[in-house]
């Protein structure tokens, strides 16, 4: 039997190439009770549900603050690649998000800018900003858009959120009186408005099929508002949600509603460093989901997968993969 010689020492710089591998994602979960990689236990095997590389994906780094106005709310153009923000600083800024180039920066309020949304149920889109200064403010969207609001709506006390109904003709106002403000924009006056609320909305978040309105609050109660023209309940009441505590920070915290299953589900972020995800028909909470080191500001759903995105005040956003819902 002939000796094979000794192997010859790498060579610093050579690429030495691996075969990819195709398998997909793993279905078990495996976690480590020391700081040694090496000792591992198997915990349980789950099914995954979605594309993600793991589980649960942290995105920190995202953000830095470097002595810059805070960014309270934005939202993508419906019919350009624009991107809309509105800041303490009381402003209104468009960038393009081809170039990164502002192309246009308005003082739209007299006070902090909170909340903005926009529609294109009317044909042309149309913005709709809420400011601490008691007034929300419509204005054009687009390149071509003007400096000149085309309609403002008195509140009379700080405006915390704004969401457009489905069809364009009203917006929806949440304020400092812990009402939702129901305004039609073609008659420019307040129609009626949602009560329920003990403490401040943070937030508004109108349902994939427009028949519902999503609305936590600094009372750690969240409502779900029937907005059909034809409500079954007279206080339009769907539905009171409980998990979501918000803390004493009076932070505007956002919700959101699932979209690859048509709404069935909604979420809320918490000052206990959770997001609260609950089943809209049962009232049910399905999951109380950690990670975070601060109070969970924002949430929103993937619009086709079963994954969840999460931004927190500790500087990082975190991805995760949920349980696939059945759509209706």
């Amino acid at each position: 039997m002939s000796k094979r010689g000794p192997s010859p020492p790498p060579v610093e710089g050579v690429l030495i190439k691996r075969a990819k591998s195709d398998a997909p994602p793993s279905n078990q979960i495996i976690i480590s009770s020391s700081n040694d990689p090496r000792n591992k236990g198997l915990v349980r095997s789950v099914q995954r549900t979605s594309n993600l590389e793991a589980p649960i994906i942290s995105l920190a780094g995202a953000h830095s603050v470097r002595d810059k106005t805070p960014i309270l709310d934005l939202q993508w153009s419906l019919t350009s690649s624009i991107l809309y923000t509105v800041s303490a600083d009381h402003l209104l800024t468009t960038v393009d998000l081809a170039t990164g180039q502002r192309l246009r920066k308005i003082r739209a309020h007299h006070e902090i800018v909170n909340t903005i949304d926009r529609t294109l149920a009317v044909g042309t889109e149309l913005l709709a900003t809420g400011s601490d200064d008691g007034t929300v403010k419509i204005w054009e969207g687009g390149e071509e858009a003007t400096k000149q609001a085309v309609a403002t709506l008195e509140i009379n006390c700080p405006v915390t959120s704004v969401c457009w109904s489905a069809d364009g003709a009203n917006v929806y106002v949440g304020a400092l009186d812990n009402e939702i403000h129901v305004f039609d924009i073609r008659k420019n006056e307040q129609v009626y408005s949602l009560k329920g609320h003990t403490d401040t909305p943070t937030s508004l978040s109108l349902s994939p099929d427009g028949s519902y309105l999503l609305s936590p609050s600094l009372s750690s109660q969240t409502l779900i508002h029937d907005i059909r023209p034809f409500s079954p309940s007279s206080t339009r009441i769907h539905r009171v949600l409980q998990g979501a505590p918000a803390g004493f920070e009076n932070t505007l915290l956002k919700g959101a509603w699932s979209r690859d299953d048509g709404g069935r589900r909604v979420a809320v972020g918490g000052a206990d460093r959770t997001v609260t995800i609950w089943e809209v028909e049962s009232g049910k909470i399905l999951y109380k989901l950690p990670g975070h080191k601060g109070t969970v500001t924002a949430v929103d759903f993937h619009p086709k997968e079963p994954i969840i995105l999460t931004g927190s005040k500790d500087g990082t956003m975190l991805l995760g993969e949920i349980e696939a819902g059945m759509a209706i």
